[in-house]
């Protein structure tokens, strides 16, 4: 059989010749089913029907069309006609498919979008007699310093981290820092270059302004930038580089085959500092902003993300950390802090890699090497040196024993960060956009890995140390639910009793949504209910095109624009489905009010009455209501009071009334 191709006046035709002669194949037309409906929320297979004569092809390509002059997102489409819904939606979509062998053959189908249809939700109850226990202030941070001013004070943060790659090498005497591999290992200045008037001086004058208590970052691998204008790898040192920056002729430190450039030496750029470093500079924040007790400023962080100091600081630091040096260091320059301002906190170990909180990142890299399973516990000489014990509860255990025969606390704070939301489709949700319905309700579904022992993440494996109870020798290894705050307090508990709790990072993306608004909402809620002590977010919101990522911090700081906040003494809480409808309840002191924040996770209106068990109204007893939807994403919107019912009997009071779909509600009653 042989086949012959041709195109006439536009029209593609195959000719297959056969033992009879020559038959032509062609496509006449193309179908697509199904038409109706799709409600928001769900997914919807659409199949395309492709006819023709001789030996066509069936293959079609898909695409996808909000209405002309929406704003809107349709959705997406996927190359197989899986189609998934948007939120907010467009009333219709239109979904096309055309002919692969004749594009001039397609038919489109316009697809309605409808909104689920309201319906009862989950019963929530908030006990007013049961104030499980304070709510600190702290969990309302950010790392925000190279934000607006505005966001700070409009979100009525209560404290700021100046954090991230790009403090661990800042120098406060010269007011420089270095960019590390996040930006061509190029060294930069910060404010002005000086000492009095630096970035970081400029950061604790403005968070003083709104109230916020700051976290400054120092030292612990030992190097610091030397001035404002070197970099590691020049290209005229360095050519044929992989990237470099046209503006300041730096490269990216890797060969042109994306292998990386060794063998420059850390003093091209920075300089060798000790503990005494950090407690100088201590010395000079205190003497000039006064000491922590003081108003001055109040915890420092033990550098940051350990596991990546041989990647992000390579140029300065080319070996994988170890137990020894994340640790020893750590208690060196905690004394020397400890020395300098003693009313000062230190947190530490500021990790943010899963698997380091387990295993030294030296540990990591010998297990990805090794076999059978390259995986972090298949080679962990460093853990087995140090009898074992995983690396945070290592850190904790020597930090507890350095507080002996009255010595002074030298660590404040286990400091973790939790970049633990859900991939969707393979891709991180983190620091992205709201996404499809699909990726929107694995963004809300993932703030269970901080509290929930039945969420588990494919991304987040059983440790398998050899002693582990649960360890195997399968490389298969399962899911562990992390439970990232009862974990940080069970770790406490057991290593350093009294140590308190922060996650200076995190962050769930989506921030321009309100998708993104009600996952920072529900972080928020958790913070509260679990006895976080600290919580900073990292990438705080635009003011301008991440207003909702803002809001979300409003309605616990700010909900009214007078600064009125949600309650400081937590209520036990709960939602008998709290996928649907989250519920966080508080006693505010001040005014013994009781706020109470509902989040609609869902994409449909739902009805329900929230019990406040130990309350009984009074006679026409009214909440005030406040409403964040994405039917004003500018402002929070306060609403006509809702009645308060008195029980009929016993000591249960209930308001009734419907939260919208994707939406925060903050009740105040009275």
């Amino acid at each position: 059989m042989r086949k012959l191709g041709f195109n006439l006046t536009g029209t593609a035709i195959l000719l297959i010749f056969t033992s009879g002669g020559y038959s032509q194949a062609s496509v006449r037309s193309v179908t697509v089913t199904p038409t109706a409906a799709v409600t928001i929320g769900s997914v919807q297979q659409f199949t395309a029907n492709v006819a023709g004569s001789g030996s066509y092809s069936s293959a079609v390509t898909w695409s996808l069309a909000a209405p002309t002059g929406s704003a809107l997102s349709p959705g997406t489409l996927t190359p197989a006609g899986l189609f998934t819904t948007p939120y907010p939606a467009p009333a219709s979509v239109t979904i096309t498919a055309t002919s692969v062998q004749d594009s001039t053959k397609s038919a489109s189908v316009v697809i309605p979008l409808s909104p689920p249809a309201t319906s009862s939700g989950p019963a929530l109850t908030v006990d007013a007699a049961s104030q499980t226990h304070a709510i600190s202030p702290y969990i309302y941070g950010m790392n925000a310093f190279n934000l607006a001013s505005s966001v700070g004070k409009v979100a009525h943060i209560t404290i700021d981290r100046f954090g991230g790659d790009a403090t661990s090498r800042y120098n406060y005497l010269l007011d420089v820092t270095s960019s590390a591999s996040d930006w061509y290992f190029e060294n930069q200045t910060g404010a002005t270059g000086k000492q009095d008037t630096s970035q970081f001086n400029a950061q604790v004058i403005a968070d003083a302004a709104i109230g916020a208590k700051t976290i400054a970052s120092v030292n612990v691998f030992g190097w610091v930038a030397k001035d404002g204008k070197s970099c590691s790898f020049p290209a005229s040192l360095y050519p044929n580089q992989l990237a470099v920056d046209p503006h300041r002729a730096c490269g990216d430190g890797q060969n042109a085959n994306k292998t990386n450039i060794t063998g420059n030496s850390p003093t091209d750029t920075s300089i060798a500092v000790g503990p005494s470093f950090a407690g100088d500079w201590v010395t000079y924040l205190a003497g000039k902003f006064g000491t922590a007790a003081h108003g001055g400023v109040a915890i420092y962080d033990l550098d940051n993300e350990p596991a990546w100091w041989d990647a992000v600081h390579r140029d300065v630091h080319p070996l994988p950390s170890t137990y020894d040096e994340v640790t020893n260091n750590g208690i060196a320059v905690a004394r020397a802090i400890k020395a300098a301002d003693p009313s000062a906190e230190v947190s530490g170990p500021v990790i943010d890699n899963w698997w380091n909180y387990f295993y030294s990142k030296k540990d990591m890299e010998a297990g990805w090497s090794a076999s059978p399973c390259h995986q972090p516990w298949d080679n962990p000489t460093d853990r087995k040196a140090h009898d074992g014990i995983p690396l945070v509860e290592y850190y904790l255990r020597q930090f507890a024993a350095q507080q002996t025969n009255g010595k002074p606390r030298l660590l404040d704070y286990l400091d973790l960060h939790t970049y633990f939301v859900a991939n969707y489709n393979g891709v991180s949700l983190g620091f992205g956009v709201a996404g499809d319905t699909g990726a929107q309700a694995a963004r809300l579904n993932s703030t269970r890995v901080f509290w929930d022992p039945t969420y588990t993440d494919p991304s987040y494996l059983q440790p398998n140390y050899t002693t582990d109870v649960n360890f195997t020798s399968n490389c298969a290894v399962p899911a562990q639910s992390p439970q990232v705050i009862p974990m940080m307090q069970t770790w406490i508990k057991n290593d350093y009793p009294g140590t308190k709790t922060a996650i200076t990072e995190y962050n769930w993306g989506g921030q321009e949504s309100i998708n993104g608004a009600l996952a920072q909402a529900d972080i928020l809620g958790i913070f509260g209910s679990y006895a976080l002590d600290v919580g900073t977010l990292w990438g705080a919101p635009n003011p301008t095109t991440q207003v909702p990522g803002l809001k979300a911090f409003q309605i616990y700081r700010n909900y009214d624009g007078n600064n009125s906040t949600f309650g400081n003494q937590a209520l036990a809480s709960t939602s008998a489905n709290q996928g649907q409808l989250a519920v966080y309840g508080a006693l505010r002191t001040s005014d013994n009010s009781y706020t109470i924040v509902v989040l609609n996770k869902t994409f449909g209106d739902l009805i329900s009455s929230v019990s406040i068990a130990h309350h009984t109204a009074s006679a026409n007893e009214t909440a005030k209501v406040y409403l964040y939807s994405n039917a004003n994403l500018s402002n929070i919107v306060g609403q006509a009071p809702i009645a308060v019912s008195p029980p009929a009997s016993g000591t249960t009071s209930t308001i009734t009334t419907t939260f919208p779909a994707q939406s925060i509600t903050l009740l105040v009653v009275p």
